[in-house]
């Protein structure tokens, strides 16, 4: 399958120091994109954010299976559901999303963008039923014929962190100069593949994850398996163990998607000294995360943080977030 147009990482004045206008302290920070529209670089599909990396090898996966549907799920404003229904209709397949939440009078933002892309939305009003939904949605397209192939959350599975594993090469190719990697973590998948991508292309540095909805221990985990079972695609098995995964749990007992003053001051913060847009669910925490670290002392002063944007902007425009940011 050819690439699906996805850009290369951008890493913005890594050497300058950036002064912070809520208060008086310096330091060294690097931003790089991926698969977004910042700083001008077209995005692959609408919008753009790290899933479409992921759906770079899952869209090879399913058309080698000889899928016709895609179906997942999500939160109503899931940008891994947008950019799958956006992938589905570039490459003609069918898709079927099934999203948490009640379906509102009008739609905004991803959702708007789902419905645009011709996706079949499937409702469901508790989050607790959405796996069986999901399942049983399945299960119904393939007695149906409609051939399905089943997308992960997130697109976290080992296929999908391969899309991860060479964004990290893409990274060493272009003399990655930083002690640091900052970015969300949630599902895991974008997680395991820069963690398996450090071991195979011998990137020295550290890799953070800010998890944004799960505990600690659960994505040293789940990170660790997911990065294991997709070094087995590039060749002989690498065991990663969670002591190896850095994952900080310490920004997401709001609660999923909840926007506090933290992520409020970080998105604003971007915005008006980078002139970037953060998500209020992902790179909002995120970036929100490493701001308070950075004030913190975690850093070494002498050190270079890279945040690695994974998009979502989409997100800011949702009728939910409307007068919060």
């Amino acid at each position: 399958m050819a690439r699906p147009g996805l850009v290369p990482f951008v890493q913005q004045n890594p050497d300058r120091n950036r002064k912070s206008k809520a208060d008086d302290e310096y330091f060294q920070i690097a931003i790089c994109s991926s698969a977004n529209a910042d700083r001008g670089a077209p995005a692959s599909f609408p919008g753009g954010g790290n899933k479409t990396r992921k759906l770079e090898f899952l869209m090879a996966e399913a058309r080698d299976q000889g899928a016709q549907t895609l179906i997942s799920g999500g939160a109503l404003q899931s940008n891994h559901c947008r950019q799958t229904a956006a992938a589905a209709a570039r490459f003609g397949f069918k898709c079927i999303l099934v999203l948490t939440g009640e379906k509102p009078k009008q739609p905004s933002a991803n959702l708007l963008l789902d419905e645009l892309f011709g996706a079949e939305i499937i409702y469901v009003a508790d989050r607790n039923d959405r796996d069986s939904i999901l399942q049983g949605t399945f299960d119904r397209a393939a007695k149906e014929g409609m051939k399905p192939y089943l997308v992960p959350y997130g697109g976290s599975n080992s296929t999908g962190a391969l899309g991860y594993a060479f964004a990290m090469k893409e990274l060493m190719a272009q003399n990655l100069q930083a002690d640091w990697i900052v970015f969300a973590t949630s599902s895991g998948g974008t997680h395991a593949g820069l963690l398996l991508g450090q071991r195979v292309f011998r990137y020295k540095g550290k890799l953070m994850g800010i998890s944004v909805d799960e505990p600690e221990e659960w994505l040293k985990h789940r990170v660790s398996e997911l990065a294991s079972t997709a070094s087995e695609k590039l060749g002989k098995r690498i065991q990663f163990t969670p002591d190896e995964v850095i994952a900080n749990a310490n920004y997401c007992s709001a609660g999923y998607g909840v926007l506090t003053e933290q992520e409020r001051e970080a998105i604003r913060l971007f915005a008006t000294c980078e002139g970037l847009l953060l998500d209020p669910v992902y790179t909002g925490r995120a970036a929100a995360g490493m701001i308070d670290l950075i004030r913190k002392g975690f850093f070494n002063k002498d050190e270079t943080v890279l945040f690695l944007h994974t998009g979502g902007q989409p997100a800011l425009f949702a009728d939910q977030y409307a007068n919060k940011i």
